[in-house]
């Protein structure tokens, strides 16, 4: 369990929750976890659950506190609220703002200044971390691009501009994603991106990493009240979920690409667990598909410090604080988008 921005997340499997007196009672095995006074919270997010008493919903509604119900792997079930609760008024805000182009930069800038940052930051511990292995002087180039890049982004006024902006320095980012590979080069290398299908292992492995993490931010969007196909920086498109495609830019490399490079350095992955389909497609086998969701659920569970919060968190909650973060600027309790910067 962890308290952060008056929302109390519930990451401890098959809890049940109940009310007793004025307090939420976190409970597994009928053993109390915890107790939190209901007029500290303004939400609840619960991850994988054995159940909630109508009695601490009725309570949670008639006090304006969201409570939201996602499955143990971050998947989001449904929220109950109740009617005076304020998304609607948070909704028509993100709205407006996303149909005006000086509000939209406002927040597209700082999220992909998030995103440039932590991609400099990936290949500046790679230096650090494993100097003697790699083409340091490559990836020095490539970092001090980057830094340009992110000079420009902070006075940029467009969304076209921004766009032109990050799209060169993604380019220059995944130049040197083979590099960052440590392990069995014959087997694992990266030329460059491919999305539909995947080309090659690498791709494959980043795809499906990226499938996660669009789910978990979508889950967080929704779970916030805030409206997940509606964006700043990516625009409206039927069935595309552009919120949720925003906030995860500035989380792909420290956590997708990162977990992705892992999986392979650490050899938890052999070339012999992918198959090629008739599309020519690269995928995963079903157990070693397994064994990598496993794996992604045992990275969500490692502690960070959060660079804005300044609290030790688990990586999973990172994307539920983000979107918490842009609700309050959207609201109006803070002056500009804090993105997610890693140190």
């Amino acid at each position: 369990m962890k308290q952060l921005l008056n929302t109390l997340y519930i990451t401890t499997p098959d809890t049940y929750l109940a009310l007793d007196g004025e307090n939420i009672v976190v409970l597994k095995d009928d053993e109390d976890l915890i107790r939190v006074p209901l007029h500290n919270l303004e939400g609840i997010i619960t991850f994988g659950y054995a159940g909630a008493s109508p009695k601490l919903m009725g309570a949670c509604a008639d006090r304006k506190i969201s409570v939201s119900f996602l499955t143990a792997n971050g998947r989001f079930l449904a929220s109950v609220v109740g009617t005076e609760q304020g998304n609607v008024l948070l909704r028509k805000k993100q709205y407006r703002i996303s149909d005006d182009e000086n509000g939209s930069v406002a927040i597209a800038r700082n999220i992909l200044l998030g995103k440039l940052y932590n991609s400099r930051g990936v290949i500046e511990r790679s230096i650090r971390d494993h100097a003697m292995r790699i083409d340091a002087i490559k990836l020095k180039a490539a970092s001090g691009f980057i830094s340009e890049s992110i000079q420009r982004m902070r006075i940029v006024e467009t969304l076209d501009s921004a766009r032109g902006i990050e799209g060169e320095a993604a380019t220059r980012y995944f130049s040197i994603f083979d590099e960052l590979i440590l392990q069995k080069k014959e087997d694992f290398f990266f030329h460059a991106r491919s999305r539909r299908p995947p080309s090659d292992r690498v791709n494959a492995m980043l795809s499906l990493a990226y499938t996660l993490l669009s789910a978990e931010v979508a889950s967080a969007v929704s779970s916030v009240g805030l409206d997940p196909f509606v964006g700043f920086l990516h625009r409206d498109r039927p069935g595309r979920r552009s919120l949720s495609l925003d906030l995860m830019e500035e989380l792909r490399s420290v956590f997708a690409d990162r977990f992705v490079l892992t999986m392979i350095n650490t050899r938890q992955i052999e070339a012999s667990d992918f198959l090629q389909s008739e599309d020519g497609s690269i995928l995963l086998r079903d157990e070693p598909r397994k064994k990598f969701l496993t794996a992604w659920q045992v990275r969500k569970q490692e502690k960070i410090e959060h660079p804005f919060l300044k609290e030790k968190i688990e990586w999973g909650l990172v994307p539920y604080v983000q979107a918490s973060l842009l609700a309050r600027y959207l609201r109006g309790d803070l002056d500009e988008y804090p993105p997610f910067l890693w140190k």
